[in-house]
C-alpha cells in the first residue's frame, strides 16, 4: 500500500500537510522518551508524597518499562492487521487519559499502575508511528531525512525530559506525570486531521491469536525478570525459574510462528544478516547508555552533591548536540551507508565511555566530563537513526509495523537487561559503610561494563562494513505462500 502524501515527497518538495504528519509522529515519539527521563528525578519527592517503600518506588519506573517492551511485538503486528493510524490514535488518547490520571492519583498502587497502561499504550503508538513514516516516505533519501528528524526527536525528548524534571519536581512532583497529557492531546487533534488513513491488511490470513499469546507473555516474563533480578539475585532459584520459563515460551513462541499462516514475526525477516546487526546494535545502543547515565547520575548527585537540575544540564550538551545534528544525518546516511555511520558512532561512544573512567571526586566538568557528553552525543546522532533506517529499510510495506515492533522490543529488553547487569555489578562491589572514595571506586567496573557492550554493538557492526554499497546489496528474505520457498531480493543496507 502507497500512502497518498508519497506522490508529493517523491519529487522531493514536502508539502505542509506531510510536515504536519511528520511533526504529528515526532511528538509521539518525543512524548514517550520525555515520559521515560522525567520521571527518574521526581522520584523521591513521589515516594516521600505517596509513602512508597524503595522497592516500591522502582515500580513508577518498571511498571512503564514493564507494558512498553512486553507489548511491542503486539503492538506492531496489530499496526499493519487494524491500520496503522487508526491504531496509533487510539492509543495516544490512551497514554493521554493515563498521563492524566497518573498526575491526579493519591496511592502508590493506581500510579503504578497509569505508568504501566502509558507503557502499554507507547508499545502501540511507537512501532504505528515509525511504520507510517516508512510507508509513507519512500526508501531512499527522503526516508532517511524523515527518519533522522524522527529519532532525533526522541533522543531530544529524553534530553528534555531531565532538564524539566529538575525544574518541575521543585514546584510538585505531579507537573511531570500532567505535563505529557496536554500535548498528546494537541497530538491527538492535529493526527486526526493530518495522518494518512490507512487500509487494514485484505491478505492476511488471519489473526495469530497463539503467537500473540505467547509471544506477549514471554516479553512480559522477560522484561518482569531482568527487572526484579537484582532484587531477587541472579542465581536465586525464582531468577533461574524465571529464565527458564522465558527460554520455555520462547521455543513455544518460534514453534508456533513457524507453523502459523499469519505469523505475528515472520522470521524469514531474520535470516538478514542487516536486520540481526540492526536489531542486536539496538540492544547495545540503548543498554549501554542507560547504564551510563544510571551511573552518571548517582555519581553526580550522590558523591558530588549536584541538585537535579545541575545534573541534568550537565548532560545538555549530548542532547543538544543530537538536536542541532537533526536535518544533517540523513545527507551523511545517504553518502556513507548505514553499517559505517553505526560503526562510528559505537567508536565514539566507546571512547567516550571509557574516558569518563577518569573522573575523581573533585572533576573539572570542561576537562572530565564534557568530552564524554560530546561524544556520547555525537555517537547517538549517527547510531540510532542509522539503525532505524537499516531494520526498516528493504521491508514490504505490509510488515513495516513488525519490524518496528522489533525493534522497538530489542531497544527496551536491552536498556532493562543492561541496566539490570550494571546495577548488579556495582552493587556487588559497594562495600557497606563505604567511604565516598570507596563508592566511586565500586562504579568503575560498572562503567568498564558499559564500555564494554558498547565494544561489542562495534564488534556485531564490523562485519556489515564488508557489504558492497553498489546500488543494493543485501538480501532480505520476503513473504511467499505458504507452500512456497522463500526467495530473496536484494536491498540497500
Amino acid at each position: 500500500m502507497t500512502s497518498p502524501l508519497t506522490t508529493s515527497s517523491s519529487e522531493g518538495r514536502w508539502t505542509p500537510r506531510l510536515w504536519g504528519t511528520l511533526l504529528v509522529l515526532c511528538a509521539a515519539m518525543f512524548l514517550d522518551a520525555l515520559d521515560v527521563s522525567m520521571v527518574g528525578v521526581a522520584l523521591p519527592s513521589i515516594g516521600s508524597d505517596l509513602h512508597l517503600t524503595t522497592s516500591t518506588l522502582q515500580w513508577v519506573v518498571s511498571g512503564y518499562i514493564l507494558g512498553y517492551g512486553g507489548l511491542l511485538l503486539l503492538g506492531g503486528r496489530t499496526a499493519d492487521l487494524l491500520g496503522r493510524r487508526q491504531v496509533f490514535l487510539i492509543a495516544l488518547g490512551v497514554f493521554a487519559v493515563a498521563s492524566l490520571l497518573g498526575g491526579l492519583v493519591d496511592s502508590g498502587p493506581l500510579l503504578i499502575a497509569s505508568r504501566f497502561v502509558k507503557g502499554l499504550s507507547a508499545a502501540f503508538t511507537a512501532p504505528a508511528g515509525l511504520s507510517i513514516i516508512t510507508t509513507t516516505f519512500p526508501e531512499g533519501p527522503l526516508r532517511n531525512r524523515a527518519l533522522s528528524i524522527y529519532t532525533t526527536c526522541a533522543a531530544t525528548g529524553f534530553s528534555m525530559g531531565l532538564v524539566l524534571s529538575g525544574l518541575l519536581t521543585e514546584a510538585s512532583w505531579r507537573l511531570t506525570m500532567l505535563l505529557p497529557a496536554p500535548i498528546a492531546l494537541i497530538a491527538l487533534v492535529a493526527g486526526l486531521k493530518l495522518l494518512p488513513r490507512s487500509e487494514r491488511e485484505k491478505d492476511h490470513n488471519g489473526y495469530d491469536i497463539p503467537g500473540a499469546v505467547v509471544g506477549t507473555a514471554s516479553m512480559l516474563l522477560l522484561v518482569f525478570t531482568v527487572v526484579e533480578a537484582p532484587q531477587a539475585g541472579w542465581a536465586s532459584a525464582r531468577t533461574l525459574t524465571s529464565f527458564l520459563a522465558v527460554a520455555v515460551l520462547l521455543t513455544v513462541f518460534v514453534l508456533v510462528e513457524r507453523r502459523s499462516a499469519g505469523p505475528l514475526i515472520r522470521l524469514g525477516v531474520l535470516r538478514s544478516g542487516s536486520q540481526i546487526r540492526a536489531q542486536l546494535g539496538a540492544m547495545a545502543f540503548f543498554g549501554s547508555y542507560v547504564g551510563f547515565q544510571f551511573l552518571v547520575t548517582i555519581y553526580m548527585q550522590s558523591l558530588l552533591g549536584w541538585s537535579a537540575l545541575h545534573t541534568a544540564l550537565a548532560f545538555l550538551p549530548a542532547g543538544a548536540l543530537v538536536a542541532v545534528s537533526s536535518t544533517k544525518v540523513g545527507a551523511i546516511v545517504d553518502r556513507f551507508g548505514t553499517p559505517r555511520l553505526i560503526a562510528a558512532g559505537f567508536a565514539l561512544m566507546v571512547v567516550g565511555y571509557a574516558l569518563f573512567l577518569r573522573v575523581s571526586l573533585h572533576p573539572g566538568y570542561a576537562a572530565a566530563i564534557l568530552p564524554s557528553m560530546l561524544l556520547i552525543g555525537a555517537a547517538c546522532a549517527l547510531v540510532f537513526p542509522s539503525l532505524n533506517i537499516q531494520a526498516t529499510n528493504g521491508v514490504d510495506d505490509h510488515e513495516q509495523g513488525m519490524v518496528s515492533g522489533l525493534l522497538n522490543t530489542s531497544v527496551q529488553v536491552g536498556g532493562a537487561l543492561f541496566l539490570a547487569v550494571v546495577t548488579a555489578v556495582v552493587t556487588a562491589h559497594t562495600p557497606e559503610h563505604a567511604s565516598p572514595q570507596a563508592v566511586l571506586d565500586s562504579y568503575r567496573p560498572g562503567l568498564i561494563v558499559v564500555t564494554g557492550i558498547a565494544l561489542a554493538g562495534l564488534l556485531i557492526t564490523l562485519p556489515g562494513l564488508r557489504t558492497r554499497r553498489t546500488g543494493r546489496s543485501v538480501v532480505v528474505a520476503r513473504s511467499l505462500p505458504v507452500e512456497a520457498d522463500a526467495e530473496t531480493v536484494a536491498v540497500r543496507d
